[in-house]
Order: C-alpha cells, then sequence, then structure tokens
C-alpha cells in the first residue's frame, strides 16, 4: 500500500506555507517594483507611504467631507426654490428686474440638487476607499467638490441665460 498523506503544500494555505518555510504573510509583504528591494524575511513592516496611518490625511478628509456635506445640503435647498435663489443673485449683480424662467428654472435646480447630491456621494465613496487602504486622500473631497461645483454651475446657468431680465443685464453690461 502506498503512502496516502499529503505532500508539502497540498492542503496548506498559501500563508501556511509561507509562514512554513520562515516568510511573513501576504499581507505584511509590500509589493515589490521593479528594481526596488525585496521585503525583509523577519516579517517586520516596512516604512512604506502606503502602510504608514496618516491621522492628519484622515482628519483634513473627513473634516471637508463634512463641510462639504453641509453645503451641498444648503445649495441643493436653494437650488430647489430656483427662482428665489436666482433672485438674490441677480440683485447681488445689480440686475433690473426679477427671475421669471420658472419651468426651466424649477427643472435645471432640481437637476443641480441632484448633481450636487451625487458628486457628494460619489467624492465621499472614492475618500473612504482610499483612507481604508491608507492612502493620501485629502486631495479627493477638493477635487470631487471642484467637478461637482462645475457641472452643477452649469446646470443653474443654462434657465438663467434664458431668462429675459438677465438677458437684457449682460446686453446692457457688454454695450458699456
Amino acid at each position: 500500500m502506498t503512502d496516502q498523506r499529503p505532500q508539502y503544500g497540498e492542503i496548506a494555505t498559501l500563508d501556511e506555507q509561507r509562514r512554513a518555510a520562515g516568510l511573513p504573510p501576504l499581507d505584511v509583504v509590500p509589493a515589490v517594483e521593479a528594481g526596488a528591494a525585496p521585503a525583509p524575511a523577519d516579517g517586520a513592516r516596512t516604512g512604506s507611504a502606503a502602510a504608514r496611518p496618516r491621522p492628519v490625511d484622515r482628519v483634513v478628509t473627513i473634516a471637508l467631507l463634512a463641510y462639504g456635506l453641509v453645503n451641498v445640503v444648503m445649495t441643493g435647498l436653494s437650488y430647489l426654490d430656483f427662482a428665489t435663489a436666482m433672485n438674490q443673485m441677480m440683485s447681488v449683480l445689480g440686475v433690473d428686474g426679477e427671475f421669471t424662467n420658472y419651468a426651466e428654472g424649477r427643472t435645471w435646480g432640481t437637476i443641480a440638487a441632484i448633481v450636487l447630491a451625487v458628486g457628494w456621494s460619489l467624492t465621499a465613496y472614492f475618500s473612504v476607499r482610499r483612507l481604508r487602504t491608507r492612502k493620501l486622500s485629502w486631495w479627493v473631497p477638493l477635487v470631487g467638490a471642484a467637478v461637482t461645483l462645475l457641472v452643477a454651475s452649469v446646470c443653474a446657468a443654462i434657465p438663467l441665460m434664458n431668462d429675459p431680465a438677465f438677458i437684457d443685464f449682460v446686453a446692457k453690461t457688454a454695450g458699456q
């Protein structure tokens, strides 16, 4: 009768095989890039930038997300009452008259509010994902805010550019 015992590595997991060979588990070993030195065999964590905790980055990222959430809620609510928001903006600019493009304003204001909510949600998702992998993430809320603001501003500009009072203001300003 032949020996039925499993041979080395037939049943053992990859981490068990590495431990038996005196190597650290795979979750401790950083990826080796071309030309980089291999990980130390004693299992000690290296000082790579990706593995280091960044408490300041975490605090700044969370603070920016919280600030963004407050802005999204406040701006989104004002976009849902688009005519009032545009009247306030037009009075600050010195536009004679009131915003009267109500139907388009309601539609595009709602779209802009949705864009703000979706933009913040995606920004939060990518920020948290980078935080969990301990990658530098403070810049994600800034880029997300810039992109979201650009798209929401275009949505808000569409009904404004079709308002008679604003068109008259632009024509007078351009003629001076």
